[in-house]
């Protein structure tokens, strides 16, 4: 592990734990501190889509959250008490989470503050960031105040590297002089959590479309539901009352549903904002303090997660020797993703609040016309999901590095399954060692960073030796010498990891579409398995290919060539360490 002070991070809400965790699991001690006494009782947001529970699983904690929500079948939609619209979850497919599930914030962060303790971190609770100094963009150009429980006096602290992830009102981004730029809606938001009777839906979550305003309802794990309603903004903050918000549940629900009791009710003004720089030097922006969204879509905490796990084994590579650009992808991928979630809320937001005639019903006619098409669930549904990275200009994706002297480019050979920045889809595989994975995205889900060697049969003999007639290798993927090509380029790929930065964080696996004719070999330095499917192996047909896929599953580069050093000088993280940066 590197020191302590290292890496500074402010806010212990799931943005800041699901970073920390990703640094410890790369090697990388961090010190987090949070001005609250303790993980958060407040419910707050609810659910977590695709795209943030395959994030959460690489940092194995998505078993336990699952075990504790309500999976949603769907979504409708309502006005003048007919349905008009609707979309059904469960149809995402390559991903182990093709439905959204219904799990309170402050259970999710429950659970990964116990996996920060487990892997050996801590939060500082109740320590504050008095104040902190940026002076340019050079290393080492931060120094933080913090004010300690009983020190008695403020402490100075000066870290390599500093997160914000405290929220909207973020200290870290004043003081880094970062515009947080948008707007605030003229609404207030008001919400309660409690018991209802009346028929209220079971799994799925209800928008109700009024003149006068939105019911929102979601069911909650364990019982109960969620109302949300919204009004004419009137300067007030407090909650409401139980009868007030039963006067509006009245107002805007079907007939007989009745509030019981509450155990949570809030009021709140909405933002849809984003951070005008994602990074200054050494400080760097996540989750709230870099984006606010309104609660329409479930869209911020998800965007958080996915910030959180970015950041972590970007810095981790980093402080471990990898080329210190490698962080300026950070920004680069995550900033569009952060506007991206941000329309999606926003677009939800502006449909629950048109008031006019002439709109409402235009709006009432294209919910049942795109219901009916699919089109809801073709485009809202990915959308919302946030499974597709969108990385295809970032610069952490070279894509194809060919030969030296031929040309190569971002497509490439593997237009289509394999393009830069695309999560590979899932494949089933018959393990034969190094591995018990019995697919390619339970394999990925290490959250590591990975060289997957494809096979295909009848590639050409270059391991050496003389060739075959007409130069390919035989059907069994072995050269006229009797070598297997596909594990001696597994093995020199094996090598190259062993020498990178991210040496002690990279798995190779040797994927083919047959068995070696000699058998496995166990004591290879690589995992290997047979491609049941030949989805992925199909890809190699040519020849053996090497297949850089990063620790967020998303492709990164390949080559098709024994010369495995341009993959190195092509992909950051598997060049040779350079002097650290901690």
């Amino acid at each position: 592990m590197t020191r302590t002070d290292t890496v500074l991070i402010v806010g212990a809400g799931p943005t800041g734990l699901t970073a920390a965790c990703t640094l410890l699991q790369h090697g990388v001690d961090c010190r987090v501190i949070d001005r609250r006494n303790g993980p958060a009782s407040e419910p707050k947001a609810l659910i977590l889509w695709s795209g943030a529970l395959e994030v959460l699983r690489r940092i194995d904690v998505a078993d336990c959250l699952e075990k504790r929500s309500l999976p949603l079948s769907g979504a409708s939609y309502w006005s003048g008490g007919r349905r008009t619209g609707g979309v059904r979850f469960g149809a995402l497919a390559d991903t182990a989470f093709p439905r959204p599930l219904c799990v309170p914030q402050s259970v999710t962060e429950g659970v990964l503050y116990d996996r920060l303790l487990k892997l050996g971190g801590n939060v500082e609770w109740n320590t504050e960031l008095a104040a902190a100094r940026v002076t340019g963009s050079t290393p080492s150009n931060v120094s933080v105040t913090l004010t300690v429980p009983g020190t008695g006096s403020p402490a100075p602290f000066s870290p390599r590297w500093l997160v914000g992830a405290d929220g909207t009102h973020s200290t870290v981004r004043a003081a880094a002089g970062i515009a947080f730029e948008g707007s605030t809606y003229a609404r207030d938001f008001l919400l309660g959590d409690g018991v209802f009777t009346g028929g209220l839906p079971e799994d799925e979550a209800q928008y109700h479309l009024t003149p006068e305003g939105v019911l929102v309802v979601v069911p909650l794990p364990g019982g109960g539901h969620r109302v949300f309603f919204d009004r004419d903004a009137t300067g007030e903050v407090r909650p409401l009352s139980d009868e007030e918000l039963q006067e509006l549940l009245t107002a805007r629900g079907p007939k007989g549903w009745k509030l019981e009791s509450t155990w949570w009710r809030s009021t709140f003004r909405v933002h849809t904002k984003v951070a005008a720089k994602f990074r200054e030097g050494s400080v760097l922006l996540a989750g709230d303090a870099a984006h606010c969204h309104s609660p329409a879509g479930g869209q911020g905490l998800n965007t958080g997660v996915q910030d959180g796990f970015n950041l972590g084994w970007k810095l981790a590579a980093v402080i471990n020797g990898a080329d210190p650009a490698l962080l300026d992808s950070y920004e680069a991928e995550r900033r569009p993703a952060a506007l991206r979630a941000l329309r999606n809320s926003d677009r939800q937001t502006r449909l629950w609040m048109l008031r006019q005639g002439p709109k409402r019903v235009l709006r009432d006619t294209l919910l049942k016309v795109a219901t009916a098409t699919g089109a809801l669930d073709r485009r809202i549904v990915p959308e919302l999901a946030q499974l597709d990275p969108g990385l295809e200009s970032s610069p952490a994706v070279p894509g194809e590095l060919p030969k030296p002297g031929t040309r190569g480019g971002r497509g490439g050979r593997g237009a289509g399954l394999l393009s830069p920045g695309v999560r590979l889809p899932d494949t089933p595989w018959q393990p034969l060692h190094g591995t018990e994975a019995a697919s390619l995205h339970e394999f990925l889900a290490t959250g590591r960073h990975t060289l997957l060697v494809l096979q295909g049969a009848g590639g050409p003999a270059t391991a050496g030796g003389p060739a075959t007639a007409g130069g390919r290798a035989t059907a069994d993927g072995a050269d006229a010498a009797g070598v297997d090509v596909g594990e001696r380029t597994a093995a020199e790929a094996a090598e190259l990891a062993a020498r990178s930065a991210v040496r002690s964080r990279t798995d190779v696996l040797l994927l083919t579409d047959h068995r070696p004719r000699g058998g496995s070999d166990p004591s290879a330095p690589y995992a290997r398995a047979v491609d049941i499917g030949r989805k992925l192996t199909a890809l190699a047909e040519a020849g053996p290919l090497v297949v850089y896929v990063r620790p967020d599953g998303a492709v990164g580069a390949w080559s098709s060539h024994r010369d495995l050093t341009r993959l190195a000088a092509g992909v950051s993280v598997l060049g040779a360490a350079v002097e650290s940066v901690a």
